[in-house]
């Protein structure tokens, strides 16, 4: 595990397409590349070959000495972690460590997340906490500060260093029980933390914050999730389990979990071995499994029973069909690559608009096969918010 000063991807600055395909060389693909300037992950890509990179360089920004555009080393199967803290320049306190569950390569504010930590280790969630309260001091913060960290190997990276408030605070402050905002406001007019009395809230519960998007509102949009932010909203599900936690989630932004039915699953060959937990989960469970060719080829040798379905490029009947029919459930979808993803976007727009819960990503597919074993042997209880964080938030010391 990483120890000691902080340390982050390997970056470079471009300011011609000559200079960008020698970075990618020193570099390695895939990459993300993205204009100097940007907010939301706006013209974000992750590139895998010479080819996207070309075709990035020449149609999605001008690059010159003006505009260069910034390459960074892509941390496969990393996850992301987002860290909220208030600072006055002195103390720093920790509000909250968010897990995301969509690896990094999805925009944070598109990703679902745990607070605390699903499944990091204490000793990496205690590094990342001292990482902060020395940027915090470095940077000599007087306020909220976000931090987002990457995990790869049990290595710590930091992506970025906000010293500012994060769309992340209103969840953060609904899941401790404490008035975040109100708090760093206070310490921005001079209040040091000190003299507050906070004490770090031990929660027994867990959160999981998902995006709401607005993908049915546009025709022909691809709901894959990417480093552009394309979310328009978001929902809490609170539970004293995570899987449950996750499954509220997901009926809190507009998806209900099948119990029952078919599984369609077509994933790239990075994410084939992985895959074969959750569907042979789901196999256990009675679902029946489709497969495309190659994932059935795959899911056939790890002794789980799936039948073939056709893509669309391989006639009729395909998975649009079966999709549009209402003979597909629950979609798996994960694909890398222009052409892969051209080929595939018929499939997640039909599971979009036929409002069939569609994951694009493996995360995704992991946490709602939790989400669905739990829902089985236990379903939903509601209860209101404060019986989590208590009826009233923490009471912050008096100050003159």
């Amino acid at each position: 595990m990483t120890k000691g000063k902080p340390s982050s991807p390997a970056i470079a600055l471009a300011c011609s397409a000559e200079r960008a395909k020698a970075i990618a060389g020193e570099l390695g693909f895939p990459l993300v590349i993205r204009p100097s300037y940007v907010l939301g992950g706006r013209a974000m890509e992750i590139v895998h070959d010479e080819a996207q990179l070309a075709r990035y360089i020449a149609e999605a920004v001008v690059v010159s000495g003006k505009s260069p555009v910034l390459l960074d080393s892509y941390l496969r199967d990393a996850i992301e972690v987002d860290v909220d803290a208030i600072a006055d320049g002195k103390d720093v306190f920790i509000c909250g460590v968010m897990e995301h569950i969509e690896e990094a390569g999805v925009h944070s504010g598109d990703s679902a997340c745990s607070l605390p930590p699903h499944s990091l280790k204490d000793e990496i969630v205690a590094d990342m906490e001292r990482q902060t309260k020395e940027l915090a001091r470095a940077l000599n913060v007087v306020g909220l500060m976000n931090v987002q960290f990457a995990i790869q190997n049990d290595d710590i990276y930091i992506l970025e260093v906000n010293p500012r408030a994060s769309r992340t605070v209103p969840f953060v402050a609904k899941v401790i029980g404490l008035p975040v905002a109100g708090i760093a406001a206070r310490v921005m007019a001079g209040t040091k933390l000190a003299a507050l009395g906070l004490k770090r809230p031990k929660l027994d519960h867990i959160a999981v914050k998902e995006a709401v998007f607005p993908f049915a509102r546009f025709p022909g949009v691809d709901p894959v999730l990417g480093p552009e932010m394309r979310s328009t909203g978001e929902v809490m599900g609170i539970d004293r389990d995570y899987a449950i936690a996750f499954a509220k989630s997901q009926l809190g932004g507009g998806s209900r979990l099948p119990l029952s039915g078919t599984v369609f699953v077509s994933v790239k060959d990075s994410d084939k071995d992985k895959v074969v937990a959750p569907v042979h989960e789901l196999a256990e469970m009675g679902f029946r499994i489709i497969a495309t060719r190659g994932t059935k080829r795959h899911l056939d040798a790890h002794g789980i029973q799936c039948e073939r379905i056709n893509k669309v490029l391989e006639g009729r009947p395909h998975v649009v069909d079966a999709i549009t029919n209402g003979e597909v459930d629950i979609v798996f979808n994960t694909t890398e690559g222009a052409k892969a993803l051209a080929d595939s976007f018929s499939i997640r727009r039909s599971a979009l608009l036929n409002h069939i819960p569609y994951y694009t990503t493996l995360a995704g597919a992991l946490a709602v096969t939790e989400a669905i074993k739990a829902l089985k042997e236990g379903g939903l209880t509601v209860t209101p918010l404060q019986s989590y964080v208590g009826k009233r938030p923490q009471k912050l010391a008096e100050t003159a």
